[in-house]
């Protein structure tokens, strides 16, 4: 059976969110092994410079790798990524699977975003929006999407 991690850097700490990410996760589990990982977010000062940025930044990368497998098929969430539609990204995942791959990864960085480290790893980096969101609300929205495009795939009627 396929395995879905999703790499996430912050605990989720609004209730409303938890129970979301929770329904997803159940009905997931009927369609793959589903995986979440979190890793502690690093503070960020109020006055940031360029190269503190940074420094989180590749602290909270190197917390993620060691919570990646070497077989895995790495895909980061990033405002740079490539724009999927349901029914593409349903494809993809699809694809992916027929190709071989039993792991797919799927990175949300924190508040600052993904470091380098992770981002030179990634073979894909896909965006939901040129919109900034907050990392709890695209976990859900992620949850969703890979849930929409089991459906899809099943030919079920989820999408409509």
């Amino acid at each position: 059976m396929l395995t879905i991690n999703v790499l996430c850097v912050g605990k989720i700490k609004e209730k409303f969110f938890r129970e979301a990410i929770l329904e997803y996760s159940k009905r997931l589990s009927k369609y793959c092994n589903l995986n979440i990982i979190e890793v502690e977010d690093n503070r960020i000062p109020d006055k940031l410079s360029s190269s503190t940025e940074k420094a989180i930044k590749d602290e909270e990368a190197l917390k993620m790798i060691n919570h990646l497998k070497k077989d895995t098929y790495l895909i980061c969430l990033d405002l740079n990524g490539k724009e999927y539609d349901s029914v593409e990204f349903s494809e993809k995942i699809s694809k992916l699977t027929s190709y071989g791959n039993s792991n797919i990864t799927f990175v949300i960085g924190g508040t600052l975003g993904i470091g380098d480290e992770i981002l030179k790893m990634a073979k894909e980096k896909i965006s939901f929006s040129k919109m900034t969101f907050p990392h709890q609300l695209i976990r859900v929205f992620l949850l969703e999407q890979i849930y929409r495009g089991f459906k899809i795939m099943g030919g079920e009627t989820y999408h409509r």
